[in-house]
């Protein structure tokens, strides 16, 4: 927040990215054609179980698993979206814009605070930061969430971006994930 010069929000910002936004290793990241892109790696959860007003206390018993995200992020859309009070989806749902990693079963976490999400940009290291250090907490956002929208199995919710996202270009290579855990790379692309 303090990178953005914002003050942090009270509650968190929620939108819907369409599936057409979810990409897999293999294809390229595409921007839009007078977009302005950034990256920012985030962990993402998946809920395991059907969450409908869920406490806080109980919240993370609906979670499944984990995976790698990249919010790719049209900045000069969030911008204008945060002057004019305007939905987040163009900016963070374009078709491309949500690469995740693979599946990483809740079992296999013992703490996701402690998960160490990084991310590269042609070989320079961006972002290296602990999900403990983003602005909400995993139980607090499922819970609060649930209070309005049902979450169904797989279900995924982005927690939010660790400091020192930026810009992306064509041929950029992006490579990020979670150590000891999961790696994904992906080279972008403007869209023809």
């Amino acid at each position: 927040m303090k990178i953005l010069k914002i003050e942090p929000p009270k509650y968190p910002q929620i939108f819907i990215k369409p599936s057409t936004s979810y990409l897999t290793e293999g294809s390229p990241i595409i921007i839009p054609k007078g977009f302005a892109v950034n990256q920012e790696i985030e962990l993402g959860v998946v809920i395991g179980t059907r969450a409908k007003k869920v406490p806080e206390s109980k919240a993370m018993d609906y979670i499944g698993g984990y995976c790698a995200a990249l919010d790719m992020t049209a900045a000069d859309k969030i911008k204008e979206a945060r002057s004019t009070g305007g939905s987040w989806t163009l900016a963070k749902g374009f078709d491309t814009a949500t690469p995740v990693s693979k599946f990483i079963p809740k079992s296999e976490v013992p703490d996701p605070y402690k998960l160490n999400l990084w991310c590269s940009v042609n070989g320079k290291l961006r972002q290296d930061a602990f999900v403990y250090d983003v602005h909400f907490k995993i139980a607090y956002l499922i819970s609060f969430i649930s209070q309005y929208i049902t979450l169904e199995p797989n279900d995924l919710i982005l927690t939010g971006a660790p400091p020192n996202f930026g810009p992306v270009k064509d041929k950029d290579v992006v490579t990020a994930g979670i150590k000891d855990y999961v790696q994904m790379k992906f080279e972008v692309a403007e869209e023809k």
